[in-house]
């Protein structure tokens, strides 16, 4: 395939991906999946952030040591590890509705008795959340061209927007984690 079309096939899986998960978020789309186990994936979800945290500072430590083979096996599995979350995500996401932060009796809404009671850590986690949700949007084509480069062996290209993508990637995946556990008390 041409490098041309490689770039189109990026911008559009960036452009539907977010798109996808916005619908299955604000419509009332479900999988009618009502297994108990899907009640799991919110701390999977977690602990894939937190490998691909582990990993990532790993893979740019191992690139430093000059262990460039070490550093492409690192990256891959942060690269499944991201396609997996993104699939369980999706998987949660259109088999339940979304948790509330502050929603103490877990009625799916935030009365202002609860809201009262978490008051200035609602702002906060929704601070980290807003942060979170845009800077993964803004991620994945940077993950995908990245990835693509290094495939492609066009190392100066890698250079170049790795050193965007490794910090907003390791951002969206600890905040993902602080995300997960600010909000774990309301499921």
């Amino acid at each position: 395939m041409s490098d041309n079309r490689i770039k189109r096939i990026i911008i559009v899986i960036s452009i539907v991906v977010p798109v996808l998960v916005a619908l299955l978020l604000f419509t009332p789309i479900s999988t009618g999946i009502g297994a108990s186990w899907i009640s799991l994936l919110p701390v999977f979800h977690a602990i894939i952030n937190s490998a691909t945290s582990v990993i990532l500072i790993l893979a740019v430590w191992s690139v430093i040591k000059g262990k460039i083979a070490w550093h492409k096996k690192l990256m891959s599995v942060a690269f499944v590890l991201g396609g997996l979350f993104l699939l369980s995500y999706v998987l949660y996401h259109s088999s339940t509705d979304s948790v509330k932060f502050g929603d103490i009796n877990g009625d799916g809404l935030l009365s202002n008795i609860e809201s009262d009671l978490v008051s200035t850590s609602r702002i906060i986690y929704l601070v980290v959340l807003l942060s979170h949700i845009v800077l993964s949007v803004i991620v994945l084509p940077l993950v995908l061209f990245t990835f693509y480069y290094s495939l492609t062996e066009k190392i100066v290209k890698h250079k170049k927007i790795v050193k965007f993508t490794f910090p907003i990637w390791l951002y969206v995946s600890i905040t993902g984690v602080i995300v997960y556990l600010m909000i774990s008390p309301y499921y």
